[in-house]
């Protein structure tokens, strides 16, 4: 295997000069995209050579539309029709939310190619989705319940496969996925009669054995080979008591005054009862986690990318493809206890060359988890000591009580 992206690139380059076909152009411009991002500038002469790609990205960095552009290309230059239920085009992600964001992408970027899009995941109409899935679909996007689920009723073949993206590949390993994947991958032609690629946040062993087991001799390409986080996070770390962290919070989100910010919790209990304390304190603010309906996911996700929702609480399952521009703060209420889930965290703000802002606010019961993150990212987290007027332990504005507020108000600070 060999490797590329060991130096950055000072200039970066303009779409206009890599040999893609006009229509794709004409997406990359729709889109307001004129220069390649890093990881694009590194994948796709890649890409366009023909060769697989395996690809350490964190979001925000242009991956998708990496991945996207080489697949157009691709399908554009062969000459091979479609036929019902055999899409020419796969593309694997881990969660309903990220495959969402892909389709809209793919919309995006393919609406002057004669390309048809179709994106399969559970939580809406079952049986719309499988009629889709039948007809002339180039490009399938989905999680891979849904599709093991029609491959196992044959709704669509994967014979036909001339291009395999599977998206997010750390996280389809941390969410149990990794045994669907390699029964998606039987499935497909061999790989040297397609060209695949894979992106992950991180690139460990399990990654790249999954790379050697199904592709072609993938070149290994790191946008940030030395860094984890993104440069433009301004990283800080509290040590705070358990019963101090809601004081300490909204201390916080009084004195950032952030304009939208994404605030984690390590559990669905604990996520859920956050955004319930905001609310009382009067901060407009919702949770998403495993639980939540996908139709009221999709419509709260879709209010926190439009700016309606100023502060959305998540836990690292649920915010998976939760893709949004503009985010100024990351707020881990609880340490992580996955070091990469810090990387992943952080990496929704400072997008696109913007800057932000991380805290992480770390109790006794989580604070143990922090060498291991600091070892992974490479440096220590800044600390800063709170001033005691930080600490904002006003009682919430008074209403009409609620037949849940007493129970919930025996309840410890925070459920774990």
């Amino acid at each position: 295997m060999s490797e590329a992206g060991k130096h950055g690139i000072a200039m970066p380059v303009a779409f206009r000069t890599l040999d893609l076909p006009e229509p794709v152009l004409q997406g990359i411009e729709a889109a307001g995209f004129t220069h390649c991002t890093p990881i694009q500038e590194l994948t796709l002469p890649l890409i366009l050579q023909g060769k697989d790609v395996a690809g350490q990205a964190q979001t925000g960095t242009g991956k998708t539309a990496a991945f996207l552009i080489g697949c157009f290309t691709r399908l554009l230059r062969t000459d091979r029709m479609t036929s019902p239920g055999t899409p020419r085009a796969l593309i694997v992600a881990p969660t309903r939310e990220l495959t969402v964001q892909i389709h809209e992408d793919a919309r995006l970027l393919g609406q002057f190619t004669p390309l048809s899009i179709l994106a399969v995941y559970g939580g809406i109409d079952y049986h719309r989705q499988r009629d889709a899935l039948r007809q002339k679909v180039d490009i399938v996007v989905g999680t891979p319940g849904r599709l093991i689920d029609y491959l196992r009723q044959r709704v669509f073949s994967l014979k036909a496969v001339q291009v395999l993206v599977i998206d997010e590949a750390d996280r389809m390993f941390d969410m149990g996925f990794i045994k669907d994947i390699r029964y998606i991958l039987r499935r497909l032609p061999p790989y040297h009669a397609r060209q695949s690629f894979l992106f992950s946040a991180t690139l460990g062993y399990r990654e790249m054995e999954l790379a050697y087991e199904f592709m072609n001799n993938p070149v290994k390409v790191s946008a940030t080979p030395e860094q984890l986080t993104v440069a433009q996070v301004e990283e800080i770390l509290y040590h705070v008591a358990r019963e101090e962290k809601l004081p300490l919070l909204l201390g916080l989100l009084k004195r950032e005054r952030g304009e939208r910010i994404l605030i984690f919790a390590n559990t669905r209990r604990a996520a859920q009862w956050l955004a319930d304390r905001l609310t009382l304190y009067g901060y407009q603010s919702q949770a998403i986690t495993g639980d939540l309906d996908q139709r009221k996911r999709l419509k709260v996700m879709k209010a926190f990318k439009e700016g309606e929702l100023p502060i959305l609480v998540a836990t690292d399952v649920a915010s998976r493809g939760l893709h949004v521009e503009g985010v100024t703060h990351v707020i881990n209420y609880d340490v992580p206890q996955d070091p990469e889930d810090y990387v992943h965290r952080i990496g929704r703000t400072a997008r696109a060359g913007a800057s932000g802002k991380a805290i992480t606010l770390a109790d006794e019961g989580f604070v143990l988890a922090l060498p291991d993150i600091e070892t992974l990212i490479g440096h220590k987290i800044p600390v800063e000591w709170p001033a005691e007027e930080l600490f904002l332990k006003t009682a919430p504005p008074s209403r009409a009580p609620e037949r849940g507020d007493r129970r919930r108000r025996r309840h410890r600070p925070h459920p774990s």
